[in-house]
């Protein structure tokens, strides 16, 4: 069979690069390398980094003529964009078998189970799925019924399949399928996870399941009860480390790619792992930087034990923490009650103190239910007292598959037609005591306390050459933004103008 896997055109948030946002999609080469093993003729269309608009993919779909059609979407902000595809999947090519997966769709298999342009959802973890519709696909009579982890419309009625139990063992998965991408065209900013950016993960899932967080559901143990309601239990598995050395030396020695984004929930969970990859990266004398998101309370026990010194020897030159709130009652109430206590400062402190050439990237969450002016001053008063390199402060979003998601739907706060405004920068959600129009003024002038000329000076000039290149490219897309306000006579101080996503001068061609 002809097996296509699209990752179509989007639009991309505007205070990034081209080199940020097109970045390689770790699911496309796990999901071609399934395909290839089962011995079908597979083919990738990553429309981001090939600038392929939508009226090529029309062509190229139409052309390939494709018996199976993949596409999934994690990201709630981009389900229109998904769902276009789906439509003109199915006016090119109208007897491929279409399949939809990723956490937007595994959340919401009950809204698009009934989709008429979407045969199938794959829900949770995609890899012996995918295996398996592919398999199912080449009977004349497939039944799904019996395939584990999918979702389905019938005679109008959604149906669901008993769970996919989650990979026990992640070494066990091809290797993924990077000679079907285009590599080259992966991480091509100059100063942004420079030279040569890529992806990757050793992880999946996570061990806790903070109330805003989606990331973690999808990777979820899930058990249903005798009424039929279903339970997510966090759960946390990593690949061994020979298995990501192997990865790793692909991605180093075949593609040149030189910097990673490591893109588990949390990196950094199994203190085991993380001596062992570092002390063999070391071993192996190749000279990498990465990224990655740290659990703070994980890089506190690190340090203790010794292990920290050798992830920065071994390429770690960005972290990212969520400290998200200064109230331990808040990280409580969001189901981060593991970071109270001052946490994410000590691990910051050790950061700052013992490692200051690792660019540290710190984020807060604003615009909770008991957000006022008095709570949100707390949040810039800690970040001051933090210092990092980069803090960001983003509303609370109210993600599909997160409590407070469910709450804001059953109290009538958003519809499921407001999708488009999930993009972590637009407020959705009013507070008790602010609007979410307030909510925006406010993380406006936040942002503008930390991220302006002085910051800049003072990183333009740093002798790390890791962090002068990220001031850098903040400068250079600083500027971009503010060009572009006086091109189109927006005034600097309009907050939607820092908001709004930007279409791709390619996109509908």
């Amino acid at each position: 069979m002809r097996v296509l896997l699209v990752q179509p055109p989007r639009c991309y948030w505007p205070y990034t690069s081209e080199g940020d946002n097109f970045l390689l999609q770790q699911a496309l080469p796990a999901l071609a390398a399934v395909a290839r093993a089962e011995g079908h003729e597979v083919k990738v269309i990553d429309c981001m980094p090939t600038h392929t608009g939508w009226r090529s993919l029309y062509d190229q779909v139409k052309d390939f003529a494709p018996h199976v059609i993949g596409s999934g979407e994690n990201h709630a902000l981009y389900a229109s964009e998904a769902l276009r595809f789906f439509r003109l999947a199915r006016q090119a090519a109208p007897e491929a078998l279409t399949v939809a997966g990723g956490g937007h769709f595994t959340n919401l298999a009950h809204r698009y189970a009934n989709n008429p342009d979407i045969d199938l959802i794959c829900v949770g973890e995609g890899e012996e799925t995918f295996r398996d519709i592919l398999r199912g696909a080449e009977s004349t009579q497939p039944a799904w019924d019996d395939v584990a982890g999918l979702a389905f419309g019938r005679d109008g009625q959604i149906v669901k399949t008993k769970h996919r139990k989650l990979v026990q063992d992640l070494d066990t998965l091809p290797m993924p399928a990077y000679d079907m991408m285009p590599m080259h065209l992966y991480g091509t900013s100059r100063y942004l996870f420079s030279p040569g950016g890529s992806t990757l993960h050793h992880s999946r899932g996570c061990t806790s399941k903070c109330s805003f967080c989606a990331w973690w559901t999808t990777m979820a143990d899930r058990t249903t009860d005798a009424q039929g309601n279903t339970k997510l239990s966090p759960r946390w598995r990593s690949k061994s480390v020979n298995r990501m050395m192997a990865e790793v030396s692909e991605l180093y020695y075949r593609y040149g790619k030189r910097a990673y984004v490591w893109v588990d929930e949390s990196w950094n969970i199994d203190p085991r792992f993380n001596l062992q990859f570092s002390e063999e990266m070391i071993r192996s004398g190749m000279k990498t930087k990465w990224m990655c998101f740290m659990r703070a309370d994980c890089v506190v026990r690190d340090h203790k034990k010794g292990i920290l010194e050798a992830q920065i020897r071994a390429g770690m030159s960005h972290i990212l923490i969520g400290v998200e709130r200064a109230e331990d009652a808040n990280l409580k109430d969001l189901d981060k009650r593991f970071y109270a206590g001052g946490v994410a400062e000590e691990a910051i402190r050790i950061m700052k103190e013992h490692y200051p050439e690792v660019f540290i990237q710190a984020t807060f969450i604003v615009g909770v239910k008991n957000e006022s002016m008095d709570t949100l001053k707390l949040q810039v008063d800690l970040a001051k007292k933090l210092d990092v390199d980069f803090p960001a402060f983003h509303p609370i979003t109210p993600v599909p598959g997160t409590p407070i998601y469910d709450e804001a739907i059953r109290n009538g706060h958003i519809t499921e037609d407001d999708f488009d405004n999930f993009d972590w920068l637009s407020p959705v959600l009013n507070s008790d005591y602010l609007t979410k129009d307030e909510i925006a003024w406010e993380l406006y002038r936040m942002n503008k306390q930390f991220v302006n000329s002085k910051w800049m000076l003072k990183g333009l000039f740093s002798r790390v050459d890791y962090k002068r290149d990220m001031y850098i490219w903040f400068t250079l897309v600083s500027a971009k933004m503010a060009l572009g306000a006086i091109k189109e006579k927006v005034s600097p101080l309009n907050v939607s103008h820092y908001q709004q996503l930007e279409k791709p001068w390619w996109y509908d061609s």
